[in-house]
């Protein structure tokens, strides 16, 4: 694959004490397991000032708000699950 996806998650204070930690250990994880690191570039953002509808992700210009750890498998399944191997 070509083009590259990029993902990034929200580090700003208010997101990462809802969790984001937990989150951003899992995506890393997941992107691990099902060899799509070489192709999703994860990085993390200081602020995306969405602070009240945290924790926030966006895929490419797609933000998905209120993520947690019981749904980001969901997510992620959803919008890159058809790139793994």
């Amino acid at each position: 694959m070509s083009q590259k996806i990029e993902m990034e998650i929200c580090l700003g204070s208010s997101c990462f004490s809802r969790g984001n930690k937990d989150v951003v250990n899992y995506i890393r994880e997941y992107l691990k397991r099902n060899h799509l690191d070489d192709i999703i570039i994860f990085k993390g953002s200081r602020c995306m000032g969405l602070c009240n509808t945290g924790p926030n992700l966006r895929i490419n210009d797609r933000i998905i708000e209120d993520i947690s750890i019981e749904v980001i498998e969901s997510i992620l399944e959803k919008e890159i699950g058809n790139l793994k191997l």
